[in-house]
């Protein structure tokens, strides 16, 4: 029987949704999984690419874990427009009808695992009557916050937007100890800026689905985890799967691996001590502008202490794309920095987040909080400082800072505009000076939580563990659908 995968373009997705599918197959042998890639990603087609060229060479599962590349839309959508990713997945969808048709005529269709992003394509696991699973792939904490806006919206009539106005409104929200602070909630969940993208909507369409897999595990967001279950048996909905954390480990699988520059960064990591090293790297989108630049390098600089900073050219002025993997943006530095902080810091364009976080050189992460690396960041047990940058980073921040006591905060409201790359304000070096010299004196008892959720992430893989049992039963569920 045969599992269809639909990831949302982006290699951040992508990895996660691919990493679920080999958990899957490793654990049943009757099951396999049709991944279909989209084109037309201007930001990042040629990452996307190698990254399924590396999956389909070094594939343990070959006839059960296929990969099929749609055809190109004759007619792409506008990639500024905000509606773009939306619009897109939505043209996709006679070309899924299409592929799905064609692959998985030997077996019997068991249903289509979707993406938080790809609902719209639950219309096409209706046309061929199989159910549809949703692959969330925040983490409990945001799915507890669309749980209660949604009912706000949709069952009392609140007008969310108007609602969040305020830029000093706090409010109580079930899955969370402390009220949240709006200027923690995803812009992406109510702006009508973002129009038909808004994660609201998405939202909306999860209750047709049969399930919900999220990549989070009990041991680490146990409020929150149970508040869902709580929410789901008294509001009628999808059933509820936990089964994280799902990261891609291996380095040479990731998009934009190259082996010279990773050996070299792992040489200099390798002559510096243990736990001596703080480590600032922001995501597939992650770069700054001059201004911000300079502040966190007399921030370093001032800190004293030894640091490995992804410094990744932004893209130019007005164009849409992703900072640069090969340039560094060194000519955005200070007068003689390079040349003051030689013996102690490196910069890098490129970063192998993975063989770095788990160098025994790590003392910190300076880090957007983006999901996933949050998790590889807590699974190799290296406490974090927050600064967010977009999509529901701010929410993670606030998480990990103020719910969970397992980072400290340089920012947790720092934002930046999609469209300008902006920040909503500039964070100075005397922030950034503090916050890493927090970082890297962290208390014993702060760094026993993170080493102790480190060991948790690994135990509720394990047989038996928390992870591992929602897997399980996610997988008799999909059994069941062509019993």
């Amino acid at each position: 029987m045969e599992l269809v995968l639909v990831p949302t373009p982006g290699m951040g997705h992508l990895l996660s949704a691919v990493e679920l599918a080999k958990r899957i197959l490793d654990r049943d042998h009757r099951i396999s999984i049709l991944i279909l890639i989209f084109n037309n990603i201007p930001m990042s087609s040629q990452t996307l690419n190698s990254f399924v060229d590396s999956q389909s060479r070094d594939n343990a599962h070959p006839t059960r874990l296929t990969f099929y590349s749609l055809p190109p839309l004759s007619n792409p959508p506008d990639p500024t427009s905000p509606n773009f990713f939306q619009t897109l997945i939505s043209l996709h969808k006679p070309l899924v009808k299409t592929a799905v048709e064609d692959k998985v005529k030997a077996g019997s269709l068991a249903g289509f695992v979707l993406d938080m992003f790809c609902t719209t394509m639950i219309d096409v696991a209706d046309h061929f009557m199989v159910p549809s699973y949703i692959f969330f792939t925040s983490g409990a904490s945001m799915l507890n916050l669309l749980f209660h806006f949604f009912m706000l919206e949709d069952d009392q009539g609140v007008d969310i937007a108007a609602k969040l106005n305020d830029p000093d409104i706090e409010f109580d929200a079930a899955g969370f100890v402390n009220r949240v602070p709006g200027k923690v909630v995803p812009e992406g969940l109510v702006s009508k800026e973002f129009g038909s993208f808004r994660f609201l909507d998405q939202f909306c369409e999860f209750k047709k689905s049969k399930g919900i897999i999220v990549n989070t595990f009990t041991e680490l967001e146990t409020f929150g985890v149970q508040s869902l279950f709580d929410q789901a048996s008294k509001n009628g909905m999808p059933a509820f799967y936990p089964v994280g954390p799902i990261l891609e480990l291996d380095t040479k699988h990731r998009g934009g691996h190259r082996v010279d520059d990773e050996e070299s960064i792992i040489k200099w990591l390798d002559d510096q001590p243990s736990s001596s090293v703080v480590f600032l790297c922001f995501g597939s989108m992650g770069s700054f502008d001059e201004e911000q630049v300079i502040e966190i390098a007399n921030g370093l600089e001032k800190s004293g202490h030894r640091f490995l900073w992804s410094l990744r050219k932004p893209p130019p002025e007005g164009k849409l794309g992703l900072p640069s993997e090969n340039e560094t943006f060194e000519e955005a530095l200070p007068e003689g920095f390079p040349d003051r902080t030689a013996e102690r810091g490196k910069i890098i364009g490129w970063a192998p987040q993975v063989s770095i976080l788990g160098h025994k050189a790590l003392g910190g992460f300076v880090s957007h909080c983006g999901w996933n690396s949050t998790l590889e960041s807590l699974w190799f047990g290296v406490p974090m400082a927050t600064w967010p940058l977009y999509a529901e980073q701010q929410l993670n921040a606030f998480e990990l800072v103020k719910e969970l006591g397992l980072a400290v905060e340089i920012r947790i409201d720092y934002r930046r505009d999609w469209k300008t790359r902006k920040g909503n304000f500039k964070v100075t070096a005397e922030e950034i000076e503090n916050g890493v010299n927090k970082l890297m004196s962290l208390d014993e008892e702060t760094k026993n939580k993170v080493r102790e959720i480190s060991d948790k992430s690994r135990n509720a893989l394990e047989d038996g563990g928390s992870s591992h049992k929602r897997l399980g039963q996610f997988i008799e569920d999909v059994l069941s659908n062509v019993a």
